[in-house]
C-alpha cells in the first residue's frame, strides 16, 4: 500500500460530511427559557409524547417584516431560535421583501446552500463566482435561482410593485455576511481600507457612518 493511499485513509474519516440525525427529530426541550443557537447541541429533545403538530408548524411569516428605509427591504430569518422544530434537521428559511428599487445588499452564506423562490414580482437576481464572474438575471413569479454555498449573491427589485421572495438553506444556521457592514462597519483600521479601496479620509469617514453599528468594539 503507498504511502500516499496510507494517507488518505487516515485523513476520509476527518472530512466526512455531517452524521445525519439518528431520530426523526429533536424539539428542544428549554424549559421555560428560549432556544439559544449556541446552545442547541446541549439541549435534550422533548420526549415524543408532548411532542405535538404545533411544535412543526410556523407563522411567523405571514407578513413582511420592518423595512430599512435606505434599502426598501424587509427579511425575516427563520432557524431553531424562532421554530425550535427545525433542530436537527439541517434546514431553515427566510421571508425578504422588496419595496419598488428595493435591495438585498451583497451577502453570502459561509454554511449553507440558497435556494430563492419568487412568490411575487421580478427580481435582479444573482451571484459572483470564485472567478469574478456575475451570473445574474430577472426571475419572476414561481422561477428559483440558486446561490452556492459561500457565493456573494444580491437582489434587486427591478419591478413597479412590491416583490416577495421565499428563501431557504441547507443548514439550520447558514450565518450570514453582509459585505458593505463587514468591510466598512466592523472596525478594521482605516489605513488597510484607504488602501485597498483608494479612499481618502474623508470618503471612509462617509461609509463609516453609514455602516458602523453604534455598539462596535473592535480588539486591536
Amino acid at each position: 500500500m503507498t504511502t500516499s493511499l496510507l494517507l488518505f485513509l487516515f485523513f476520509l474519516p476527518l472530512v466526512k460530511p455531517d452524521s445525519d440525525p439518528v431520530q426523526d427529530y429533536c424539539v428542544p426541550d428549554t424549559g421555560s427559557s428560549p432556544v439559544e443557537l449556541t446552545k442547541l447541541s446541549s439541549y435534550p429533545c422533548k420526549n415524543p409524547t408532548n411532542v405535538t403538530a404545533g411544535d412543526f408548524v410556523f407563522s411567523g411569516i405571514l407578513s413582511p417584516g420592518n423595512f430599512s428605509a435606505e434599502t426598501g427591504f424587509a427579511g425575516i430569518s427563520v432557524n431553531p431560535v424562532q421554530f425550535p422544530g427545525l433542530n436537527t434537521l439541517g434546514m431553515s428559511f427566510a421571508r425578504a421583501d422588496f419595496q419598488p428599487g428595493g435591495v438585498n445588499p451583497p451577502h453570502y452564506h459561509p454554511r449553507a446552500t440558497e435556494t430563492a423562490l419568487v412568490l411575487s414580482g421580478k427580481v435582479y437576481s444573482g451571484f459572483v463566482d470564485s472567478t469574478g464572474r456575475v451570473h445574474a438575471r430577472v426571475i419572476e413569479k414561481g422561477e428559483v435561482m440558486v446561490f452556492p454555498k459561500g457565493m456573494v449573491h444580491f437582489q434587486l427589485n427591478v419591478g413597479k410593485s412590491m416583490a416577495t421572495i421565499y428563501g431557504s438553506f441547507n443548514s439550520q444556521n447558514p450565518g450570514l455576511i453582509r459585505l458593505p457592514m463587514t468591510v466598512f462597519g466592523s472596525g478594521i483600521r482605516d489605513a488597510v481600507l484607504e488602501k485597498a479601496f483608494g479612499l481618502t479620509e474623508e470618503e471612509l469617514e462617509k461609509l463609516k457612518k453609514r455602516f458602523e453599528p453604534k455598539d462596535l468594539v473592535v480588539d486591536d
